[in-house]
């Protein structure tokens, strides 16, 4: 018998809940083998909801039945399918722009100027920011681009893959106009309504909780704090010294198998004149296009009283952001991807670089070298939709909220985002779960302890901060987070290599950010004087702590 109610498989099963993510976890760490781990996750949840009332037998082929299913569901998601179709898109994009040696021209040139590990760190740092709008197209688009320059500085992959998966959830978090912006401020709108306040003016209060994203900002500022001391600890550290003293960039040989593969097949010919404008031209397209996109999809999803807002002053912020928000962000990126993408062949063909035929080879080439990433994409959905349907979420909630003191509640809140998040490896999913729980939660503890109205204000605002932020941090941990698996492989590096070297340093931000930030503000500090404190904390321990790894041996 298969439960669809996941608050009642939660009650059935309980702790059993966390047993998918738990064993596609743990596997991932054991086997290095995320397409497995996921696969079994999956199996373990889809046999637990089949075993209820059924023989084993029985239940194991409705298990495989159910996984298949799953699978099936999760690509014919259209949200799904535009994101599986853009990221297939940007590889074929940034294939044939390697053909036409553009990227390797701004290698070339970057180079010139990144002439140490530590610019070379901040240039692609400093990238990130101006990708704010969207999490994925930071992570497929840096990459390649700054690749052939850490390769060139020995440094490691999987401090690339840090500097990349760090600089795309927590800035698209926290930008005021992007492809988050909508869903998170329609869920702060429906949650007040919970309270009794439907009027409020959801964008105000997502701006105003910028402030309290603390492990956002100090993230983003660890990573520059890392680059310019040029010091790493834990895992990272060794990474580094590996890279710097061998020049060996990657941990394993069948990476650099498969990259040595793919320099070999896209590499351009030897009569073609470097241009940087063959790789700035084609990505200029990719985010001018998308930002146009963005802008005009949304617009014609905005009905009633937005629509008529946006028609009456139409390039206004509050216009832009409205139609940002409401816009279907994988199908845009889809679009702008595949037209920066015809736009690439067609300026390679008409420099003679490649022929129709050539082009189309190459770009199809760089299409099936990102079929493994869609594969683990759709697996990464399917346990989602697993875990949702066995309630763990539900469970997780009904565990940690009950009788949670004042100031400990944001902590409580940002703990329990992280391990959702962590669990599922989906930002928008704990988002959706904690939202309408945490509103009406903090106003209730709020009131019950006597807070003024415009203490209770800041306090619910803390709260909102903490699941915006918590759900990030446990992304960045989880092996399964669909983010961290494009950084991974926009940087070309082995996956759980990526997400053990930046384990320690999530966790290290996260309690941060918890002691320094969600703790204090909880207790009426202002994050004026915790924002700075924060950061002097990261600053020094990276200084002091860390320790160098240039001229090391391993």
């Amino acid at each position: 018998m298969l439960l669809a109610d996941a608050k009642a498989n939660a009650e059935l099963f309980g702790s059993l809940t966390l047993l998918p993510p738990l064993v596609a976890i743990v596997l991932a760490f054991i086997t290095r083998n995320v397409i497995f781990s996921l696969f079994m996750g999956i199996f373990t949840g889809t046999f637990m909801v089949n075993i209820v009332d059924g023989s084993v037998f029985v239940a194991f082929a409705g298990a495989f039945v159910d996984v298949v299913r799953k699978m099936i569901g999760s690509m014919a998601d259209s949200w799904n399918a535009g994101i599986i179709l853009q990221v297939l898109t940007i590889g074929g994009l940034i294939a044939v722009i390697t053909k036409m040696g553009g990227p390797r021209a701004i290698a070339q040139k970057l180079a010139t100027k990144a002439k140490s590990p530590a610019s070379a760190q901040i240039y692609t740092w400093l990238m990130g920011f101006f990708i704010f709008f969207d999490d994925y197209a930071n992570s497929l688009i840096i990459g390649p681009i700054m690749r052939p320059v850490t390769d060139k500085l020995r440094i490691a992959r999987e401090k690339l893959a840090f500097v990349i998966d760090a600089t795309a959830a927590p800035i698209a978090g926290i930008a005021l106009i992007s492809t988050w912006i909508g869903y998170e401020i329609s869920l702060i709108k429906d949650a007040y309504s919970m309270i009794g306040q439907p009027e409020i003016n959801a964008y105000a209060i997502f701006v105003e909780t910028i402030p309290y994203r603390f492990y956002n900002i100090l993230m983003l500022a660890f990573v520059f704090f890392s680059a310019y001391f040029l010091r790493e600890f834990g895992p990272m550290r060794t990474a580094a010294i590996r890279a710097a003293s061998t020049g060996k960039v990657s941990k394993h040989k069948r990476q650099e198998e498969h990259l040595n593969q793919e320099s070999s097949t896209m590499a351009p010919k030897k009569n073609v004149e470097y241009s940087m404008w063959n790789a700035i031209i084609p990505i200029s397209v990719l985010i001018i296009v998308a930002f146009i996109g963005f802008y005009f999809n949304g617009l014609h999803s905005l009905e009633g009283e937005a629509l008529k807002a946006v028609e009456a002053n139409p390039y206004s912020f509050s216009s832009i952001r409205d139609c940002f928000g409401a816009a279907d962000a994988s199908i845009v990126l889809f679009e702008a991807a595949l037209f920066a993408s015809i736009v690439a062949i067609g300026m390679g063909m008409q420099q003679k670089i490649f022929d129709l035929n050539e082009a189309l080879e190459t770009w199809v080439f760089g299409v099936k070298a990102l079929v493994i990433t869609a594969v683990i994409l759709i697996l990464a959905w399917s346990i989602s939709s697993v875990i949702k349907d066995l309630g763990t979420s539900t469970y997780l909630v009904s565990l940690l909220s009950d009788s949670t003191p004042q100031f400990i509640l944001p902590s409580i809140i940002f703990i329990l985002g992280s391990v959702i998040s962590f669990s599922t490896g989906t930002s928008y999913g704990t988002m959706g779960i904690l939202m309408p729980l945490t509103i009406p939660l903090a106003n209730a503890i709020g009131i019950h302890v006597g807070l003024e109205p415009t203490a209770l204000s800041d306090y619910i605002i803390l709260n909102i901060g903490a699941v915006l932020t918590g759900a990030i941090f446990g992304d960045h941990c989880s092996p399964i987070s669909d983010t961290s698996i494009l950084s991974s492989m926009g940087a070309s590096c082995d996956h759980m290599d990526h997400i053990s070297t930046q384990l320690p340093y999530a966790l290290f931000v996260g309690v941060v950010s918890i002691v320094f930030g969600f703790i204090p503000a909880a207790l009426g500090y202002s994050a004026t004087i915790l924002l700075p404190i924060g950061l002097l904390v990261i600053a020094l321990t990276i200084r002091f702590y860390g320790k160098p790894f240039l001229n090391t041996e391993a």
